[in-house]
């Protein structure tokens, strides 16, 4: 079955079935998102795009309220932190703020204080007025003035441990001046880096072969997180005070009395913060630094309004994941003209055909842009096979004049192309319906407009990407295992799937030993991480898979559900027949469904999959994700939950239930053994009753699990 995009439907006119496909993929895009900004500082989408993922999730999750996922969005800020540093748990957790994108956004926001606090139209609400610094979030705890720990924003809750790397920059104080600093302080601000130590920089690194750095956020994220705090003190980077978390008492009653204190304490204050006392204060306020940002040596994205008035501050409070009483009020993206020179098909691990057009290189905002992804088929072409105008359709062609920027400041764009440019021969595209790495047929499901290859593990290009999923950090996590020496390792035929890892010493250490770069100290290390990697967690193994649909969240889903890898892959064989109970059990897992049930059948189904499995599984010992209770009164048996649960929220009850080694199923069936139903149980009590499953009260079931 293909996977459904209803991402063309209104919130309002999406039914029930619509929204929990809706929800889904919301969750996954924004997760992957998330991943790619907070932990990889290399984000995918732009900003604009993203706002839009997360409003549209609100949306659907306001209007179904009874859908709303264990993973949802609205649940969590930015990503878990690395695995490269310790985690802190921050004891006020770092939110994110909303955003406002236009004069109407700002004024909303006005208004919805003024009724949130009940204040006449005439009574003055003072702001407080800043540029949104384009950097990394800190939190730096301070116990009797004396700096102890700095952590990273990491999900909001949890952060990385950079202490050590803070310790070694001249914008953070080690000690607070003052006679009133608070016994346990903690300043919390952004992490930048200048645009002329960022050029330098990348200058550096160009002469001795390391990496460069996209822009100076990219860069102050990477000098942040060195393993090597000394590779940290070497780069020049800054930081601006701005906020804070814990406090055991506040030194102002006001938001810039707060920055006030910052400065008198020690840290760098951005200069340009104002207080403003209008909405036509705070409009010209966000026109005039627009004027500046170019001039500016350090990167902004926009501005910041915050109620000056802490006691109003802590009356709004929060709603979600942000802030009632502030709001960051983007830029809009700067843009550049320049030619598309050639459109270039690349092949991801999935097996996507990804157009991406070569342009003659051309600066947009401070940076030199030479390729912008096209996306797909359809983002290119202005008419469809059917002769149908095509919604998202540009007609662009070889040759063309295109208008490009960086929206949000970070991923390069089409915005238009110049017609009157247009050379007479420039040709409509024609998208290969061929794989350009492996000759394979690409083809487009049903209600995609992406086209794969066909050619599975064959294809070289989605063998590479699939064996750097298998290695990578949330997988087998392999270290000294990286890009280029998977590049290089398939490039000598010594790995082609992942059982080849592990034969790698047998086979190829003589070999190896030859190459450049890998000398006795380096093999050794890189076999000895290899093989403390033969034993893997069930649903480490299951995300490294490389499994259409299912990542990190899923593949936990999996591993808790099925409990081994033998259950999973005898389950998606069964569940090959859309009638059988396999694939109901399946479908019905919370947090499944049937986009990515059917996606792990067809896995599954594909000999060549389960043969490389076979040889996989002949290397490696897997090992249940968690231990769960098997002496708990509901062990083994299936629950379902219905209605409104007033005692425990349903994913509290869900994840009760797993923890004590039950299933939480999301639908009733001659296999259920429990219905614990709440208020307004409907269609679901009525299937208990019909399959003769008991049915328990919340208190009931309540004592149920406590005996």
């Amino acid at each position: 079955m293909a996977s459904k995009d209803y991402s063309d439907i209104a919130v309002g006119d999406l039914t029930p079935a619509q929204a929990k496909a809706e929800l889904l993929r919301l969750a996954f895009e924004i997760g992957t998102h998330d991943k790619r900004y907070y932990q990889e500082d290399a984000p995918s989408v732009t900003d604009a795009e993203y706002d839009a993922l997360r409003k549209r999730n609100a949306a659907i999750e306001a209007k179904f309220p009874d859908l709303i996922r264990p993973d949802s969005p609205s649940r969590r800020v930015g990503a878990a932190p690395s695995r490269g540093f310790a985690k802190v748990r921050h004891s006020a957790p770092m939110l994110s703020l909303d955003n406002a994108f236009g004069e109407e956004d700002v004024r909303d926001f006005v208004g919805r204080i003024r009724r949130f606090l009940k204040l006449d139209d005439d009574e003055e609400i003072v702001f407080s007025a800043e540029p949104k610094i384009d950097g990394v979030s800190l939190s730096l705890r301070y116990e009797n003035g004396e700096l102890v720990t700095a952590a990273t924003r990491g999900d909001g809750t949890e952060g990385e441990d950079v202490t050590a790397n803070v310790k070694t920059m001249k914008a953070v104080p080690h000690k607070l001046k003052g006679r009133k600093v608070p016994e346990v302080c903690e300043v919390r601000g952004e992490i930048y880096m200048t645009k002329p130590d960022f050029l330098a920089l990348n200058k550096r690194q160009a002469e001795a072969g390391g990496q460069i750095f996209a822009n100076p956020r990219n860069s102050a994220a990477g000098s942040l997180r060195q393993k090597d705090p000394a590779v940290t003190a070497s780069r020049p980077l800054g930081f601006f005070a701005y906020g804070w978390g814990e406090m055991s008492e506040l030194p102002a009653d006001t938001q810039s009395g707060m920055v006030k204190f910052f400065d008198a304490a020690g840290f760098d204050t951005n200069p340009l913060t104002k207080a403003r006392h209008s909405v036509e204060e705070l409009l010209a306020f966000h026109r005039d630094i627009e004027t500046r940002r170019a001039k500016l040596d350090y990167d902004i994205d926009g501005v910041v309004y915050k109620v000056d008035r802490l006691d109003w501050q802590e009356r709004l409070g929060f709603v979600s994941r942000t802030p009632r009483w502030a709001i960051a009020h983007k830029f809009a993206a700067e843009r550049a003209t320049t030619v598309l020179n050639d459109i270039e098909i690349q092949v991801g691990r999935t097996g996507a055909l990804t157009p991406v057009g070569k342009l003659e290189a051309v600066g947009v905002g401070g940076v030199i842009v030479q390729n912008v992804s096209l996306h797909n088929e359809d983002y290119i072409k202005a008419i469809g096979n059917d002769g149908e105008p095509i919604r998202e359709g540009r007609d662009i062609r070889i040759g063309d004049t295109l208008i490009i920027q960086r929206a949000g400041d970070v991923i390069p764009q089409v915005v238009d192309v110049v017609i009157d440019k247009r050379p007479k021969s420039a040709k409509p595209y024609k998208f290969p319906e061929k794989c350009p790495a492996c000759g394979s047929h690409a083809v487009r499901e049903d209600d995609e407009a992406v086209r794969r290859c066909t050619g599975g593990l064959i294809c070289p290009a989605q063998q590479v990407e699939r064996l750097r999923l298998f290695v990578s950090r949330n997988a087998f996590d392999i270290e000294g295992l990286g890009e280029k020496q998977i590049q290089l390792f398939f490039e000598k035929k010594w790995i082609e799937e992942p059982a080849d890892i592990f034969q790698l010493e047998k086979k190829h250490r003589k070999a190896l030993l030859q190459e450049e770069g890998f000398g006795e100290i380096s093999v050794r290390n890189l076999f000895a991480a290899i093989n403390e990697r033969r034993r893997i967690v069930l649903n480490r193994l299951i995300y490294a898979l490389g499994i259409r649909h299912v990542g990190e969240i899923n593949a936990r889903i999996l591993a808790r559900h099925y409990g081994s890898f033998d259950a999973l892959q005898k389950a998606a064989k069964a569940a090959a027949d859309k009638e059988s109970e396999a694939y109901q059990d399946l479908t019905t897992i919370g947090g499944i469904g049937e986009v990515v049930g059917d996606a792990v059948v067809e896995f599954f189904k594909e000999k060549h999959n389960r043969d490389a499995i076979g040889r996989l599984l002949g290397e490696i010992e897997v090992e249940p994700m968690e231990a769960v209770k098997t002496d708990s009164p509901i062990a083994g048996k299936t629950v379902v939950f219905t209605g409104a649960l007033e005692k425990m929220t349903r994913d509290e009850a869900k994840a009760t239930a797993e923890r004590l080694g039950a299933k939480a199923a999301g639908s009733v069936s001659k296999k259920t053994d429990y219905v614990v139903a709440g208020p307004g149980a409907g269609s679901k009590l009525a299937e208990a009753q019909k399959h003769g499953v008991k049915v328990l009260t919340e208190d009931e079931w309540l004592k149920l699990i406590a005996t």
